[in-house]
């Protein structure tokens, strides 16, 4: 019980760390929670059956440094919005030359085909 404790809790310190350096910093407090609930209860075994408290140790090391990352990351990074004149201009302009684009193309009609002699194929 204690090793899958261990190799969950491993995994969800990482998860968190990765996420926590990603763009998706936020989501990395999930994971980081989930690693101090593990390692709480791999503690709790590990003094129980008076075995090594090393490995908690550095899941809980691997976990304080997502989150403080996380913390870091939410406290001084600025989101920056656009100037939405600028983006509605650029988006009637796309839509101008899609219109542009599609009035240049020739498009055969269907009536021009003649139904008999599709009647006369065979499809595989």
């Amino acid at each position: 019980m204690r090793k899958f404790l261990v190799i969950l809790g491993f995994i969800a310190a990482i998860l968190a760390v990765v996420l926590a350096v990603t763009p998706l910093s936020n989501i990395a407090l999930i994971p980081a929670i989930v690693a101090l609930i593990l390692g709480l209860a791999i503690f709790y075994l590990s003094k129980k059956q008076n075995q090594s408290k090393k490995v908690v140790q550095y899941i809980f090391i691997l976990t304080i440094v997502s989150i403080g990352i996380t913390t870091y990351k939410s406290v001084f990074n600025e989101v920056e919005v656009g100037d939405t004149e600028e983006l509605q201009e650029r988006a009637d302009e796309s839509v101008e030359d899609s219109k542009e684009i599609l009035e240049d193309l020739d498009i055969e009609e269907i009536d021009d085909i003649d139904m008999e002699e599709l009647d006369g194929l065979e499809i595989d």
